[in-house]
This record gives structure tokens, C-alpha cells and sequence, in this order.
């Protein structure tokens, strides 16, 4: 799961201010004195620290005939989904499926899923750990129609749209690689990470 940490109430001052202690001017002059570091620190205030922290999952296509298997992912809460039908509304980000006899990636919208901004883009025979910041194009990003699985090349994600802190909306970037398929068994085994910082494409923490 995301590591995040909590935020201090009082994050830059070194010490409490009491007026009954102080006259109102050195108070007043204390206050305004501090303005500029309240200020400088408040990119720590909404900062999240967090830790790459890659998984492997297991995903079987929806065509196979079994109704209980986990064939979607929901990458926002980084667990596996069972959808009954491809169509099936629910929070996924992506499912597997078969098509012309290979194994597909499939976005929300692909299967008739409206209004999810789940997507997903091939990046090509990029490594892994070379993958570090989520395309800015967004015409990139694919939606609307299966994607292939390829061995040995990776995607990035873009997650549905959900509602972060101070009830902000977010979607958040990640990236996987697909490791094993099994056209027989109809079933792609693939390595993830996502970045818990929301509507940031950086697939990094912070040093």
C-alpha cells in the first residue's frame, strides 16, 4: 500500500507564541517576522514521501468461462478486481481479455465504460526502472480500444478519477510490465508500481 505521511499541525515553528507573555507589538512583530517561512514551507505541508514499492500480480483474460476470476486491477487501491462480464461497471482501471487469439489490455472505456479516465499508453522496450515520468501528451493516452500485451515492454497507467485530500480530483500515474502470458490458460502475469501523489506524472518519490 502507499506510505504516507502524516503532516504536522504546526510544521515551521520552532516554538508557541503567547501574547499575555509579550507585549502586542513584539507579538505583532514576531507574526509578520515568521509570514515568510509559514510560507516557504507549505510545499512540506502537502509533500508525500513515499517509497517505490513494485508488485506482482496475476490477471486471467475475461474470456475464460470461470465467473470468479480476478481479471481487472484496481491500481488506486493496488488490488485485484472480479468483474463478471467486460462490460461490468466497478473501480477498475484495467482488465485483461483475449482478442484475436492474443491477450489484451483493456481501459474501462474500451468495454463501454463511460466517464472513467482510466488509460493506458505502450511505451515500447523501455526498462522498468528507467521509466520515471508519465507522458504529458494526452492524445497519448489510449481509452477507447484494446491495447496488446507485449513481454518485455512496458506501460504507463493512468488511473480513474478519484477524490484525494482537501477533496481534490486525482488520478494517478503508474507504470507495469507485463513478466509472463500463457495464451493456453489465458493469463498474464505483470510487475506494477503507482505513485500515491495525486495528478502527478513523476513515477519517482522525491529524494
Amino acid at each position: 500500500m502507499r506510505a504516507v505521511t502524516s503532516i504536522p499541525t504546526v510544521p515551521c515553528l520552532p516554538g508557541s507564541l503567547s501574547p499575555t507573555r509579550r507585549s502586542r507589538g513584539r507579538y505583532r512583530f514576531l507574526v509578520f517576522g515568521l509570514l515568510p517561512a509559514l510560507f516557504a514551507c507549505d510545499d512540506d505541508l502537502f509533500r508525500i514521501d513515499w517509497r517505490e514499492n513494485p508488485e506482482t500480480v496475476l490477471l486471467y483474460s475475461l474470456a475464460r468461462p470461470e465467473l470468479n476470476l480476478l481479471s481487472a486491477f484496481d491500481f488506486v487501491n493496488r488490488v485485484p478486481v472480479r468483474i463478471e462480464s467486460p462490460n461490468a461497471t466497478g473501480r477498475w482501471d484495467l482488465a485483461v481479455d483475449t482478442q484475436d487469439g492474443d491477450l489484451v489490455f483493456l481501459p474501462p472505456e474500451a468495454v463501454g465504460v463511460t466517464g472513467s479516465r482510466a488509460r493506458i499508453i505502450p511505451m515500447g522496450p523501455v526498462a522498468f526502472d528507467d521509466l520515471r515520468m508519465a507522458p504529458s501528451d494526452t492524445t497519448l493516452y489510449v481509452g477507447d480500444r484494446a491495447v496488446p500485451i507485449v513481454l518485455g515492454h512496458t506501460y504507463v497507467i493512468r488511473t480513474r478519477q478519484e477524490y484525494g485530500f482537501y477533496g481534490r480530483p486525482c488520478v494517478y500515474y503508474g507504470k507495469l510490465e507485463p513478466l509472463e502470458k500463457d495464451l493456453e490458460a489465458e493469463r498474464v502475469t505483470f510487475v506494477f508500481d503507482v505513485s500515491p501523489v495525486c495528478n502527478s506524472r513523476k513515477l519517482y518519490p522525491p529524494k
